[in-house]
């Protein structure tokens, strides 16, 4: 990993290169663009946090993590996770999707949060992998017909990168 990423927020000075992130075409089905993260950090302003990734003052990535949210709609089962991941082709294998998740776990101990949860499309070639190896369990949920996956933030053995 290069040692000068770094997560900026999206501003107007930034927000068309935010937009200009784009995965691999063969990655397409397994996140959404940016543009549409950004529309859902709009109308979602108290539980989105969306973010930036830079290599020195270039754009290699964004994540939106949702931070809090209620995650049946009843009241009773607030988490937070990374909600969004897009990385750019040239930057993939350089530890951009690490330093991203690492950053979304750092927020949320910051916040006195104990787990992080991950959603992702199931399918061949998909993310799965990527998360398992950074140690999200599966919960056995679905949500919107993507898997979900857990990371305890309390044992440093299991969290990413033992933050």
């Amino acid at each position: 990993m290069t040692q000068s990423l770094r997560l900026t927020p999206v501003t107007p000075a930034n927000v068309e290169a935010a937009i200009a992130v784009k995965v691999r075409p063969d990655q397409d089905r397994f996140v959404s663009p940016v543009v549409k993260s950004l529309a859902e950090a709009y109308v979602h302003p108290e539980v989105a946090w969306p973010r930036l990734i830079l290599d020195g003052d270039r754009p290699v990535g964004f994540l939106m993590a949702f931070l809090d949210i209620d995650w049946n709609g009843e009241g009773a089962d607030f988490r937070s996770g990374l909600w969004r991941l897009n990385v750019a082709p040239d930057a993939q294998g350089r530890g951009v999707g690490r330093f991203a998740v690492e950053s979304v776990a750092a927020e949320i101990r910051r916040r006195g949060g104990k787990q992080m949860y991950v959603t992702w499309e199931p399918g061949e070639d998909g993310p799965e992998g990527f998360y398992r190896k950074l140690g999200f369990q599966l919960t056995g949920e679905k949500s919107g017909g993507q898997t979900v996956g857990v990371l305890d933030l309390t044992h440093s053995s299991d969290a990413v990168g033992d933050l």
